[in-house]
């Protein structure tokens, strides 16, 4: 699908077109490319004077083909968070042409900071100016969404923590690291998303097309952004790593006390099994066995022989 926002009127709201009958108008400032079939990506491609990069090329991790510049046009790739409310939100590569013209964004998922600034565009027409313009308002977007990502995410490993450190805890280990890891998945995309983020700010801050003072600003305030949630993002996942650590040193405490336990019945209950042993061997001079004290002899030795042994672990401190 091939969507198009024109510059100068009165609203900014994006306009299917069909590959078959459309022309690139010069007041078209963003062309938005939504899982394109080869023949858009080729009508766009002879428009626009660009190669469109396919969804196998976006996905390349190399930083060469994430970031290059080629006949006058510079294309960036990001990756992108998408399903963001999720407790695992997913992360896909989007690739933003940045030309002489306008704007040209290559996507095969619906991520939500398109859906903002679209409606935002319809609100304030105004920012419908140019291509350059476009993508500063979709990378501010994109930061604010994954700001709010972050934030949901440092809200659960907060609400896991509780959990962890909380006396008389109802929730298992076994579901609190589940959900430790799952933060720790959140973790690793936001950290994804913002590492690339941040080298595509440093490549293109230098970009003649940014050369308006109002612009160079915009972009060096959003390379600010995206450093700093990088560390906030650290942080995070360095108080995930110490409550996994802290989850599994309880897990090894609690199956220590429960050794330690049978450890103690164990020894407390060997005295008693003895004198029962020896009691129950049946030999004929026994002269115990004939007195009448000889059961409740047996019984008090069987009982004193548990005392014993417990009252000296307590003393220890073992109990």
């Amino acid at each position: 699908m091939i969507r198009v926002f024109r510059a100068g009127g009165v609203d900014c709201e994006p306009v299917e077109v069909h590959p078959g009958d459309w022309t690139l108008a010069p007041d078209i400032i963003w062309i938005d490319l939504v899982k394109p079939t080869r023949e858009e990506d080729a009508v766009v491609e002879k428009a626009v004077g660009v190669s469109v990069p396919t969804r196998e090329e976006m996905a390349e991790l190399e930083a060469s083909s994430r970031i290059y510049r080629e006949n006058g046009a510079t294309y960036v790739t990001a990756d992108i968070i998408t399903r963001g409310d999720e407790e695992i939100p997913g992360i896909e590569p989007v690739t933003f042409v940045l030309t002489d013209g306008p704007l040209v964004t290559i996507r095969y998922s619906d991520p939500k900071p398109f859906t903002m600034v679209m409606d935002k565009l319809g609100r304030e027409p105004g920012l419908c100016d140019t291509g350059t313009g476009v993508f500063l308002n979709l990378m501010e977007a994109v930061i604010d969404r994954v700001s709010d990502i972050l934030s949901r995410n440092v809200e659960h490993v907060e609400a896991i923590a509780n959990h962890v450190f909380a006396e008389g805890r109802r929730v298992g280990f076994e579901k609190l690291i589940n959900k430790l890891g799952k933060a720790q998945i959140a973790n690793a995309r936001i950290e994804q998303s913002l590492a690339g983020l941040s080298r595509i700010f440093a490549f293109i801050s230098g970009e003649e097309r940014l050369a308006d003072k109002e612009a160079h600003a915009h972009m060096q305030s959003l390379r600010r952004d995206a450093e700093s949630l990088i560390l906030h993002n650290q942080a995070v996942a360095s108080s995930i790593n110490f409550q996994l650590s802290a989850a599994l040193g309880l897990i090894n405490i609690q199956q220590s006390s429960i050794i330690k336990i049978f450890s103690v019945a164990s020894v407390a209950l060997l005295p008693p099994t003895l004198i029962a042993s020896i009691y129950g061997m049946n030999f004929v001079h026994m002269p115990e066995l004939a007195q009448p004290w000889g059961y409740p002899m047996a019984l008090i030795a069987m009982l004193i022989s548990v005392i014993v042994p417990l009252a000296w672990f307590r003393k220890k401190g073992w109990l």
